[in-house]
């Protein structure tokens, strides 16, 4: 299960690729834990091709994925 920071939203959760785990973060402008975490699996399949993309291009910020949300959605 994903883990919420408090600040600002942020959702951490971890991208399985093999025996490997990618730890990625998420920032949300949801103001409860519970609309953030439905936010995030309402829309896990894009989030982890996002972040799945940004890994292999080397994207990391301190060893971590950082994503924010959907611009629009459809």
């Amino acid at each position: 299960m994903p883990k919420i920071k408090p600040d600002q939203g942020t959702i951490t959760f971890f991208l399985a690729s093999g025996s490997d785990r990618q730890m990625c973060r998420l920032a949300t402008t949801f103001n409860t834990q519970k609309q953030a975490f439905s936010y995030l699996q309402k829309h896990r399949t894009e989030f982890e091709r996002m972040a799945r993309a940004r890994l292999a291009s080397g994207e990391l910020e301190d060893g971590i994925v950082v994503l924010s949300m959907l611009s629009a959605e459809t």
